[in-house]
């Protein structure tokens, strides 16, 4: 596991001494009458979008945001405080409807993201579909019918309000683990952005606000720094700003947790995996053999998983021999096959599988238009619950980190908004992942929170 870890820990309940200083000293600054043009931004990793914009003609007297309401985190549980977690999940309620809309969601994404792009790839659903949420709570018109139609939620309160429900649920900062999202919004020193939209993020979504520059390179710097910050120091993007940017949405997911039962390092060993084009890499596999456990045999794959202390999951599917990886991912609909789907064996299963540790990155502007979503995208977009000026996002994009050992597994997001062989008989599985494999995490509730293939497990 990264020493990361520490860092992350050490944080506590806060996202650290920059984020209040910066909030407390900038977010009054006054607004300077400017004109902007509208312009392309360069993506990163997981923060949603970058807007870009250009102020309503006419003068009008200067006006700066009130006092952000405080940012105040879920109340931590200990991870055997059974009855604190009860108290949260009873206090906040969600429907099966909302866990099948962001279901849904992750699987059309991932789906799409995944077809775009070959060899490794790590993706967070969830970081995306809280990015996008907050941008589609200060959209109006045809621009928000988008987002809310992608989202799978009939209107946006009640996807905020979801979204903070489910934001306390699966919040958890403990000795074992942790899954923490973060978001802020980096706002231009010289727009006027709707009070309302700025406060109403704090208190429903739990992201903090910053008044900076835009034309100032260290704004890229402390940007890069929160990134850093709230993901356990597992990522730290080379930000690009220009003066015409206005506006960034950035989220971060950060999680860790330790296998039920741990790998025996003694286990572990060197081996051949065999990568799609038939080439041979040597790595270091963990090994450990299960004689009562759960698998599932689909038509062309192996399904398996390995339990987290804090309730989640990590789940493997190894496609059958000939049948690659992506044939499991050609559509939401194979994807959720893949994951959900099978029939249900139990017995023997033998794992191995190969340590590994890289990093991917993700345009996700070209997947969104790919799932219908354009509108926000132009620049006669609407965000008129953000700004009164003319916005629209010029590029979303994320970054994400994956490693897991004989202990764990640890893994991070970053988004921009600037914006499984012939079945062998019935009771034993093979979980040889020795070729191209896809895995995903989940939450105790089953929300997916990162979706990933292993192509190369030496590749960084």
């Amino acid at each position: 596991m990264s020493k990361g870890r520490k860092i992350f820990d050490a944080l506590g309940e806060a996202d650290g001494q920059m984020v209040r200083e910066a909030a407390e000293t900038r977010l009054r600054r006054p607004r300077r009458t400017v004109y902007r043009v509208a312009a392309a931004a360069a993506c990163l990793a997981l923060a949603l979008g970058i807007f870009a914009a250009v102020k309503n003609g006419g003068e009008k007297p200067p006006r700066v945001i009130g006092a952000l309401a405080e940012v105040v985190l879920p109340q931590a549980y200990a991870f055997d405080d059974y009855e604190g977690r009860r108290d949260v999940w009873e206090q906040n309620p969600l429907d099966e409807d909302f866990y099948a809309q962001v279901k849904d969601f992750s699987y059309r994404t991932a789906s799409a993201a995944f077809a775009a792009q070959d060899g490794n790839l790590n993706y967070s659903p969830l970081s995306l579909y809280y990015a996008l949420t907050l941008a589609a709570s200060g959209a109006r018109g045809e621009t928000q019918t988008e987002l809310l139609e992608l989202l799978g939620a009939p209107d946006a309160d009640t996807l905020t309000e979801n979204c903070g429900r489910l934001y306390r649920r699966l919040y958890k900062v403990n000795d074992i683990g942790a899954l923490r999202l973060a978001t802020s919004l980096w706002l231009d020193e010289d727009v006027e952005f709707s009070e309302q939209f700025v406060r109403e993020a704090a208190e429903r979504l739990y992201a903090y606000s910053f008044r900076e520059s835009f034309d100032d390179s260290a704004t890229a710097e402390k940007m890069a720094g929160w990134v850093s910050e709230t993901t356990g120091g597992l990522l730290r993007p080379d930000i690009e700003l220009n003066s015409e940017q206005i506006m960034a949405i950035l989220n971060t997911v950060y999680f860790r947790d330790e296998w039920i039962d741990r790998f025996n390092e003694e286990k572990t060993a060197e081996d051949s995996f065999f990568r799609a084009d038939g080439s041979e890499v040597r790595c270091d596999f963990m090994n450990a053999t299960y004689g009562s456990a759960g698998f599932w045999w689909g038509e062309n794959y192996v399904r398996a998983m390995l339990g987290l202390k804090n309730l989640g999951s990590m789940v493997f599917v190894l496609p059958d021999e000939g049948t690659d990886v992506r044939e499991l991912l050609a559509s939401p609909e194979a994807l959720r096959e893949a994951f959900e789907g099978g029939e249900e064996s139990w017995g023997e299963v033998v794992w191995q599988i190969p340590k590994f540790d890289f990093a991917s990155r993700l345009d996700a502007g070209e997947l969104l238009r790919t799932l219908g979503v354009s509108r926000m995208f132009e620049t006669d977009a609407d965000f008129s619950g953000i700004t009164d000026g003319i916005a629209y996002v010029s590029g979303v994009g994320q970054q994400t980190r994956i490693s897991i050992d004989e202990r764990g597994v640890e893994a991070a997001a970053y988004t921009e908004l600037f914006y499984a062989g012939a079945a062998p008989p019935n009771g034993r599985a093979e979980m040889i992942l020795n070729r191209p494999f896809l895995y995903g995490i989940t939450a105790e509730n089953g929300t997916l929170l990162f979706v990933g293939v292993c192509a190369d497990p030496t590749a960084k």
